[in-house]
């Protein structure tokens, strides 16, 4: 999988959200939150580079004290919900 172009992370008011770039993008009502970790993943992974569910969980380890198991299942809840709201491919 990797991130689709044209969406990008920014921090506003210390809130991590997604963002479409473009002005012809601007929906406020499709602003997408993150946490501190789903937004350290999405900075592992933006700009295209291709990652897995196992990526994002070696990941997880490497900065968070969580166990790989924990790591992996949280990797491919945010995977789906990624797939979901269509930020990834």
């Amino acid at each position: 999988m990797k991130t689709k172009q044209g969406f990008k992370l920014l921090s506003i008011c210390g809130e991590q959200i997604i963002v479409a770039e473009g002005k012809e993008n601007i929906d406020f009502s499709n602003i997408i939150a993150m946490n501190e970790s789903s937004a350290f993943l999405w900075k592992s992974v933006e700009g295209g580079e291709e990652f897995t569910a196992e990526t994002m969980a070696d990941r997880l380890v490497s900065e968070y004290e969580v166990d790989y198991d924990k790591a992996l299942a949280d990797a491919k809840e945010l995977i789906n919900q990624w797939l979901k709201i269509g930020i990834i491919e």
